[in-house]
């Protein structure tokens, strides 16, 4: 009986020990899931560089209104804020006085023609006279002297009738060019004079602009450099911008870099004349200008969020092999041209690299690409 007992124990460790080596036996893992990632296969293209600069709109022409004769305004003959035409009457003065003297000056000339008529006609009976001896000669001379002085008196009263009138027509003050006109600085009632420190009003031209924009002498002297070697153009379209970075419909062409530069700053000014047919474009404005700085025919871009950096600060994107495993590279990168670095040396045409997912990887390890779509720009 005692044997059996003893048969039974042994028995019953062996299975337990039989258990518990099953249970410590290796078991067979699965592979580890690869890691999804968004990828671009970059080409290279042709891509335009530029700058973007600061700059202020100015108007392409204006003109103060100043009167040329002095007097009280009687009438406005404008909305204020509206458009003008070259010529357009915008002031009345009170013309009476300047009428006046005109009606004056006229009378003197009528004086004068009268007094010259009657020394020609003494002139031209004393000369048969002189020739026949029955007069001096000093007579005779004294005769003509008083017929050109005649003529020279009615010159002279033509000529103050001439500006009497013009006068007359100062008295209306018009507009010396087409454009917009901003508000009145006189009321009607009010004495003005051609010695006002203050014009009237203003007018500016704004059909088109300037915008003046401040450049580095570097810049400019490498823009030069492009363009003479042609791989930039002078008149290419300049792009504007307004405060908020939305482009305006209209582009503009650079007019000239400026001759004087700030010794402060070591800028130049650049002009740049821009179609403005909506008058959106305002004098004063802030707004940024797009200029072309140059033009390369075959250049690789890149999204801003596949290059990283690494602990120096150099930078790097992640390429994905023809066996879909990660390779880190360095790379040279240059403009930001639409959220895109322009990649200078580093990158292959044809290449495939990591947009989104960097994070999750390590070289050399396979991963899952997926085609990276940009977002749609906001409406």
């Amino acid at each position: 009986m005692i044997a059996k007992a003893r048969r039974g124990t042994t028995l019953a460790v062996a299975g337990m020990v039989a258990t518990l080596l099953a249970g410590c036996a290796p078991q067979e893992q699965a592979p580890p899931a690869e890691i999804e990632v968004t990828v671009l296969k970059v080409r290279a293209g042709p891509v335009a560089l530029f700058d973007e600069l600061p700059g202020r709109v100015i108007a392409y022409r204006v003109a103060e209104i100043r009167p040329q004769v002095g007097g009280i305004v009687q009438r406005q003959m404008f909305e204020q804020g509206s458009e003008v035409r070259a010529g357009q009457p915008l002031f009345q003065i009170n013309p009476a006085p300047f009428r006046a003297d005109a009606g004056s000056a006229a009378a003197t000339l009528q004086r004068a023609e009268a007094t010259f008529a009657r020394a020609r006609l003494q002139a031209e009976r004393l000369r048969p006279l002189v020739d026949a001896d029955a007069i001096s000669r000093q007579s005779y001379d004294d005769a003509v002297v008083a017929r050109d002085q005649a003529a020279a008196d009615v010159a002279q009263a033509r000529a103050d009738l001439a500006r009497r009138r013009l006068d007359v027509g100062f008295a209306r003050v018009t507009s010396p060019i087409a454009g917009r006109i901003g508000e009145a600085l006189v009321t009607e009632g009010a004495l003005v004079s051609a010695s006002d420190a203050n014009p009237m009003a203003s007018v500016q031209q704004i059909d088109q602009v300037y915008v003046d924009a401040r450049q580095t002498v570097a810049r400019i002297e490498s823009l030069r450099e492009a363009i003479e070697a042609g791989t930039a153009d002078q008149n290419a379209p300049v792009e504007i911008l307004s405060s908020s970075g939305k482009p305006y419909p209209a582009r503009g062409r650079m007019l000239f870099s400026g001759i004087t530069v700030d010794p402060g700053t070591g800028n130049a000014v650049i002009r740049i004349v821009v179609p403005n047919p909506d008058r959106r474009l305002l004098p004063g404005m802030f707004v940024r200008a797009r200029l072309p700085r140059a033009f390369a025919r075959q250049a690789i871009t890149v999204p801003q969020q596949a290059v990283r950096r690494d602990p120096a600060g150099k930078a790097q994107v992640h390429v994905v092999d023809s066996q879909d495993r990660v390779r880190v590279r360095p790379v040279v990168v240059g403009d930001v041209i639409d959220g895109r670095y322009v990649v200078s040396s580093g990158l292959r045409d044809g290449e495939t690299v990591i947009v989104e997912g960097q994070d999750k990887v390590q070289p050399d390890v396979p991963v899952k690409p997926v085609a990276w779509r940009p977002a749609a720009a906001p409406r």
